[in-house]
Protein backbone atom coordinates (compact mmCIF):
# COMPACT_ATOMS: atom_id res chain seq x y z
CA UNK A 1 0.00 0.00 0.00
CA UNK A 2 3.16 2.25 0.58
CA UNK A 3 2.86 2.79 -3.37
CA UNK A 4 -0.88 3.78 -3.19
CA UNK A 5 -0.42 6.29 -0.48
CA UNK A 6 2.29 8.26 -2.50
CA UNK A 7 0.12 8.27 -5.15
CA UNK A 8 -2.08 10.07 -2.78
CA UNK A 9 0.01 12.16 -1.56
CA UNK A 10 0.43 13.21 -4.51
CA UNK A 11 -3.42 13.66 -5.79
CA UNK A 12 -3.54 16.07 -2.55
CA UNK A 13 -0.74 18.21 -3.55
CA UNK A 14 -1.88 18.55 -7.13
CA UNK A 15 -5.30 19.59 -6.12
CA UNK A 16 -3.92 22.09 -3.96
CA UNK A 17 -1.54 23.74 -6.44
CA UNK A 18 -4.42 23.76 -9.29
CA UNK A 19 -6.46 25.50 -6.23
CA UNK A 20 -3.82 27.95 -5.44
CA UNK A 21 -2.90 28.67 -9.13
CA UNK A 22 -6.32 29.85 -9.47
CA UNK A 23 -5.38 33.20 -7.54
CA UNK A 24 -2.56 35.74 -8.59
CA UNK A 25 -0.31 33.83 -6.07
CA UNK A 26 -0.13 30.47 -7.64
CA UNK A 27 3.42 29.54 -7.93
CA UNK A 28 5.20 26.06 -9.75
CA UNK A 29 6.65 25.39 -6.31
CA UNK A 30 3.30 25.15 -4.70
CA UNK A 31 3.18 21.08 -5.42
CA UNK A 32 6.42 20.38 -4.24
CA UNK A 33 6.39 23.22 -1.33
CA UNK A 34 2.96 21.70 -0.02
CA UNK A 35 3.26 18.12 -0.78
CA UNK A 36 6.25 18.50 1.56
CA UNK A 37 3.86 18.89 4.35
CA UNK A 38 2.16 15.90 4.42
CA UNK A 39 3.02 13.10 6.31
CA UNK A 40 1.68 9.91 6.92
CA UNK A 41 1.27 8.16 10.38
CA UNK A 42 0.92 4.59 11.12
CA UNK A 43 -1.44 3.33 13.82
CA UNK A 44 -2.86 -0.21 14.70
CA UNK A 45 -5.68 -0.03 12.46
CA UNK A 46 -5.13 3.17 10.39
CA UNK A 47 -2.87 5.41 8.49
CA UNK A 48 -3.18 9.09 9.68
CA UNK A 49 -2.77 11.50 7.37
CA UNK A 50 -1.40 14.91 8.69
CA UNK A 51 -0.97 18.23 6.53
CA UNK A 52 0.78 21.37 7.90
CA UNK A 53 4.07 22.14 9.72
CA UNK A 54 4.72 22.44 13.25
CA UNK A 55 1.86 23.09 15.92
CA UNK A 56 -0.35 24.16 12.67
CA UNK A 57 -0.91 20.35 11.35
CA UNK A 58 -4.92 19.07 10.76
CA UNK A 59 -6.00 15.92 9.86
CA UNK A 60 -6.48 15.08 6.20
CA UNK A 61 -8.43 11.62 6.94
CA UNK A 62 -7.50 8.27 7.62
CA UNK A 63 -7.01 5.05 5.41
CA UNK A 64 -8.05 1.70 6.87
CA UNK A 65 -4.94 -0.98 6.99
CA UNK A 66 -6.77 -4.12 7.25
CA UNK A 67 -10.35 -5.24 6.65
CA UNK A 68 -12.93 -4.80 9.42
CA UNK A 69 -16.49 -5.68 9.66
CA UNK A 70 -17.45 -2.61 7.59
CA UNK A 71 -14.41 -1.56 6.04
CA UNK A 72 -12.40 -2.59 3.28
CA UNK A 73 -8.10 -2.49 3.33
CA UNK A 74 -7.68 0.90 1.38
CA UNK A 75 -10.79 2.47 2.59
CA UNK A 76 -10.29 6.22 2.87
CA UNK A 77 -12.42 8.02 5.75
CA UNK A 78 -12.99 11.71 6.68
CA UNK A 79 -11.04 12.84 10.56
CA UNK A 80 -13.84 12.90 13.04
CA UNK A 81 -11.06 14.10 15.99
CA UNK A 82 -7.51 14.07 15.88
CA UNK A 83 -7.03 10.73 16.75
CA UNK A 84 -10.62 8.66 15.62
CA UNK A 85 -12.11 8.66 11.75
CA UNK A 86 -15.57 9.18 11.36
CA UNK A 87 -16.82 5.65 10.30
CA UNK A 88 -19.90 6.27 8.53
CA UNK A 89 -19.16 5.38 4.95
CA UNK A 90 -16.00 5.24 2.92
CA UNK A 91 -14.87 8.35 1.09
CA UNK A 92 -12.98 6.24 -1.51
CA UNK A 93 -10.20 3.58 -1.87
CA UNK A 94 -6.77 3.91 -2.51
CA UNK A 95 -5.76 0.92 -4.16
CA UNK A 96 -8.81 1.62 -6.61
CA UNK A 97 -6.33 4.60 -7.73
CA UNK A 98 -9.48 6.52 -8.74
CA UNK A 99 -8.76 9.92 -6.83
CA UNK A 100 -11.33 11.99 -8.08
CA UNK A 101 -12.78 12.09 -4.41
CA UNK A 102 -10.25 13.72 -3.18
CA UNK A 103 -9.35 17.17 -1.87
CA UNK A 104 -6.91 19.51 -0.73
CA UNK A 105 -8.85 19.60 2.24
CA UNK A 106 -9.81 16.31 2.70
CA UNK A 107 -12.11 13.62 1.38
CA UNK A 108 -15.15 14.84 -0.23
CA UNK A 109 -18.51 14.43 1.76
CA UNK A 110 -21.53 12.24 1.26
Amino acid sequence: MNKELELLKDEIAKDYAEWHARGEYGSPSDFDDFRNRIDIEEGRKYYKIVKGLGSQQMVWGFIVKGADKKFQPGDILKAASWAAPARNKARGNVLEEDFSWVRWTGPEYL
